[in-house]
Formats: C-alpha cells, structure tokens, sequence
C-alpha cells in the first residue's frame, strides 16, 4: 500500500503530460478505495465480523451479479441518450478515437471506473450504511447517505442542483440494489459501466465533467431540464423517469430482501421490522 501511495503522489505533484494527468486522477482514486475500504478490515476485526458482512463478499467478486449490473448501467446510459436522441436534443456525432487508441482508452477508462465505483459504493454504502442502518434503520440511513452522495457531485466545476438530485436518486437506486441483492456487486458493475458509457463510449458530461479520451464527440443540445444542461444526461428529468423504472423493473424481479445486518440478541429482534 505505501509504495502504491508514494508512486501515485510522486505522479500527481508533477504530471508532465495530459496522459500523465489521467494516470494521476486514476492513482488518486486508488488511493482514495484503499482509504475506504482498509478501516473496513480492520472494523471487521475490532468487531470481529466478516468483512463481507459490509457489502462486498470476496467470493461474489465480479461474478454474476457484477455483470448484470454492468449490462442494466450501460443498457439504462444507452437507453437515456436515445430518448434524449428521439427528443432531438443529443447527436451521436462521429468518431473521435481511432485505431489501437480506441482499445487503450477504452481499457484505461474501465480500469479507472472501476476503482471509482469501488471506492464510492463502498465509502456510502458500505460500512458506513451497515453501521447507521444498525442504528437508525435501513431507509433512514440510506436516504441520509444518498443525499450526501448527490451533494458531492456538487464540487464538481460545471455539476447543477439537477444533476446533484439526479445522483442522489441514482444512489437510491443502488441502495435498492443492495437491499434485495444483499451485496453491493450489482451496483458497482452498474455504477462503473453507466460512467464508462458517459465518458468513453458517448463523451458526454459525467456530473459536470467532460474527459478526453472519448469514443464519440456527441453533442447535447436543448433546454437543460431536458438535455441536462453541462451536468450531462444526469441533469436531464427524463433521467427521474428512468430511475423510476429500472427501480421497479429491480423490485419485481428481486422482490424479496437478501440484506442482513447480523446483529446479535436484542438488536437482531429489532431489525426485524425494519427488514422490508
């Protein structure tokens, strides 16, 4: 772990280069799942539970659920800029990579999503939730957590108060995900894969931020309630509706509760009413 901290500030005080500068941002958020996640493990053993218990079972790693995710994040990313197309408000527009850089980026931008789903799924809806829905109840902690997660999207340079609402509905979504999967699999594979469509895949603004290396220079074009303004997609309303759906098609077909916060004696008991 300090070697990978030491190289990832030597890279970020002084990136030459704008690859140099991406190479930074993905070492930064490294750093950044690393901070989340390691308190975790060793909570765990204060409090001797399983890490898993959190959210992230080792032995679901990337596995079905993760790639179910992967699949809804960019069918809900792909299905939202076509409507957005039909609305005429979004262009495709053309090419903006070519040749082996299309692989790299591609790849880059995956690995870099990734870790960032990693450290944001786990950082509020790990074992920060488990503890404050021990507490307060699952609903109530995941409400509070995920309007905390929409306004931190608003540090971001060019991110709107529709936006920040759109990703505190998104982080809704994937609280849902985690109380009828119990475990936050689904929404990192979908977390990571809705951000990569955004970025990579159709260029456009992610929470206010637009990154080179993109596949597609797509344009978007329209009133902000409905193009989503410099926030991108997330600042559109019909990206509300959207939520709406996917988290009813998610209810119905994972109808039952599968998280469990495993508390002992007294507090188990009182969990129960809490568990739907």
């Amino acid at each position: 772990m300090e070697c990978v901290l030491w190289l990832g500030g030597a890279v970020v005080s002084a990136p030459a280069t704008l690859v140099g500068q991406l190479w930074a941002n993905l070492y930064s958020e490294f750093a950044f799942a690393l901070a989340a996640l390691l308190p975790a493990f060793l909570m765990a053993r204060i409090e001797q539970r399983n890490f898993d218990d959190y959210g992230l079972p080792r032995r679901a790693a990337f596995g079905r659920r993760f790639w179910a995710g992967a699949a809804w994040g960019l069918g809900a990313i792909t299905l939202l800029l076509l409507a957005l197309r039909g609305l005429q408000v979004f262009g495709f527009g053309h090419l903006a990579l070519h040749g082996v850089h299309i692989v790299r980026f591609a790849a880059f931008w995956g690995m870099f999503f990734l870790v960032v789903a990693l450290f944001e799924e786990f950082l509020l809806r790990g074992y920060l939730l488990f503890l404050l829905a021990g507490w307060a109840g699952f609903w109530p902690a995941a409400t509070v957590l995920s309007l905390v997660f929409g306004a931190i999207h608003l540090f971001n340079s060019h991110e709107t108060l529709t936006g920040a609402a759109g990703a505190a509905v998104i982080g809704l979504f994937f609280c849902l995900t985690l109380k009828r999967s119990g475990n936050l699999w689904f929404a990192v594979g979908f977390h990571a894969f809705w951000d990569w469509g955004e970025t990579f895949l159709y260029g456009v603004p992610d929470s206010g931020t637009t990154e080179p290396g993109h596949l597609l220079s797509s344009v978007l074009n329209g009133p902000a309630w409905l193009a989503g303004g410099t926030a991108g997609p997330e600042g559109s309303l019909l990206c509300f509706a959207l939520v709406g759906l996917l988290a009813a098609g998610f209810h119905f077909r994972h109808p039952e509760s599968r998280y469990a916060l495993n508390l002992p004696g007294r507090a188990r008991e009182n969990q129960v009413g809490l568990s739907l």
